[in-house]
């Protein structure tokens, strides 16, 4: 099963008894959840933004979630962004760090100087973009 991000946001928030009661059911019946980097983007986005959880309570979210073993996602991409997530970073630019990376990508480019600080401080190439 592909889980859209409407579909983790209503298990997760449980601001609609009975779409969080279909969601939960889904995620729990199913045999295999398959969960995309840019659901997590989204749902990180949404419940950060719209719901006002914190980057911990979000991280503590996506961790639970991977926990599960029927749960497929991108290891690697998500750990990326919890590491950004977990350094006050948001956790859409660790996995656009990660993934540009991988496509064989060496200096990430931002006008974020907090982006640019995480990835500096991981001993990655950064330049960071004036706005003047």
């Amino acid at each position: 099963m592909i889980v859209d991000t409407n579909v983790l946001v209503r298990a997760a928030v449980d601001d609609d008894p009975k779409q969080t009661e279909r969601a939960r059911i889904l995620m729990r019946e199913a045999e295999r959840l398959f969960v995309s980097n840019l659901t997590l983007c989204e749902f990180v986005w949404v419940v950060g933004r719209i719901y006002r959880k914190s980057a911990s309570e979000i991280a503590a979210t996506i961790r639970l979630l991977i926990t599960d073993r029927k749960v497929v996602y991108d290891r690697a991409a998500v750990e990326a962004g919890l590491s950004f997530l977990d350094a006050g970073g948001d956790f859409a630019d660790g996995v656009i760090v990660f993934e540009g990376r991988r496509l064989g990508g060496e200096v990430f480019a931002t006008f974020d100087r907090k982006a640019a600080a995480i990835v500096e401080s991981a001993g990655r190439a950064c330049l960071l973009l004036s706005s003047e």
